[in-house]
């Protein structure tokens, strides 16, 4: 025996009869919350404060940097 149940409701309709909790004011919090810490860090994603950052490494994160190149270069394969 085959049985077809067709059931024609909206996502909340069909929440509200399985009893499920209505999350949309939780998602719209957490969105703004996102939205806001986005808003707040988005100037570290310019080009001159991303070179302040890499410059305040100074000559010692240049030669680690150089050093691991070198290593990679004279590593026998």
């Amino acid at each position: 025996m085959k049985v077809n149940v067709e059931i024609d409701c909206t996502p909340a309709e069909a929440r509200a009869f399985l009893g499920l909790p209505d999350v949309a004011p939780l998602n719209d919090h957490l969105v703004a919350e996102m939205q806001k810490r986005m808003d707040a860090n988005i100037s570290a994603m310019q080009p001159e404060e991303l070179m302040k950052n890499w410059a305040s490494f100074g000559m010692a994160a240049q030669d680690q940097f150089r050093q691991l190149m070198q290593a990679a270069v004279t590593t026998p394969k």
